[in-house]
């Protein structure tokens, strides 16, 4: 097995800083970005904690620097760019993470990469909170990873594991990565966009019946199109996720509440907007999910205005 040793991470925002200082001193790291970014970044430093990061950077044009790991952590609407920015550093014993939100990013990536170089994961844990430059986290997180089933371990689950434990990155490698994710999604599709629209952090979740009953509305229909889907033992699905919300810190916010508070557009796309395309493939009603969609999109168009 190949020890991963040079390491590509493409976004700084809260979840790609989280992981960059944490590899930075065990890897040989690089920032991919362009160069306006680039320069950006080296006149508004990021702060994570309250300390300014200092990253190496490389640019997407560059060549001679072969990624053992590349790691997307760039917000949805970034994907394209990001999955043609690391097309000089993707060899061919390159893995790639993709830390995006969601239940497809993997999948536009494998197009491009094709799935011998992808593992599915994502991140859960505490909600980082990013206000500008400054990026605050307690630490509680992890990345969940593997291969669609993971009853043994593949060489590349083996390697970014031993990498994870080298740079004491908190991870879990599920049986079932395929429902594990689903779970994750329908997680975000309820308190992500029930928070949106409400205005609340978990707390509001966690102590009024009507908020959660939002969110179950909107996770029910994901819930039947994962059933739908062929995705094992999704009845259990919806009761896992709500034990999840009820976990959350109650005075966290998800991300999709922040990017409305702070005027930045929303994911609803890969949220409500994917549960309304599955819905039409399977034929399964989505009208909560619907009016997520709508209402979540005028948000998204006040914020545009602002």
């Amino acid at each position: 097995m190949r020890e991963i040793k040079n390491v590509i991470i493409c976004g700084l925002g809260a979840i790609g800083t989280i992981y960059a200082e944490k590899l930075k001193g065990c890897t040989n790291l690089k920032i991919l970005a362009d160069e306006k970014r680039i320069e950006r970044y080296k006149k508004n430093p990021i702060k994570f904690n309250g300390k300014i990061c200092e990253f190496d950077y490389i640019l997407p044009e560059e060549k001679g620097f072969e990624a053992d790991l590349i790691i997307i952590a760039v917000k949805n609407s970034g994907l394209a760019d990001a999955a043609a920015s690391i097309k000089n550093f993707a060899g061919e014993n390159t893995i790639i993470l993709s830390l995006l939100n969601g239940i497809s990013s993997e999948e536009y990536i494998a197009s491009i990469y094709g799935w011998n170089k992808l593992l599915f994961s994502y991140f859960v844990g505490h909600t980082s909170t990013r206000k500008g430059s400054e990026i605050v986290f307690d630490g509680v997180g992890e990345i969940v990873f593997g291969e669609k089933e993971n009853f043994e371990y593949s060489q590349k689950v083996l390697a970014v594991k031993k990498l994870f434990e080298r740079a004491k990155i908190d991870y879990s490698i599920p049986e079932d990565m395929e429902y594990s994710m689903w779970k994750k999604f329908l997680v975000n599709v309820g308190t992500n966009q029930a928070s949106a629209i409400l205005g609340g952090a978990y707390k509001l979740f966690q102590n009024s019946e009507k908020a959660m009953n939002l969110a179950k509305n909107f996770m029910k229909e994901a819930q039947k199109i994962a059933k739908a889907a062929g995705v094992k033992n999704s009845e259990k699905m919806l009761d896992e996720a709500v034990e999840i919300i009820n976990s959350m810190l109650p005075e966290t916010k998800s991300s999709m509440l922040q990017d409305v508070e702070a005027a930045r557009k929303t994911e609803v796309e890969i949220f409500a907007g994917k549960v309304i395309e599955l819905g039409e493939i399977f034929k399964i009603p989505t009208p909560y999910n619907k009016i997520a969609f709508e209402i979540i999109s005028a948000l998204d168009e006040k914020s545009a205005l602002i």
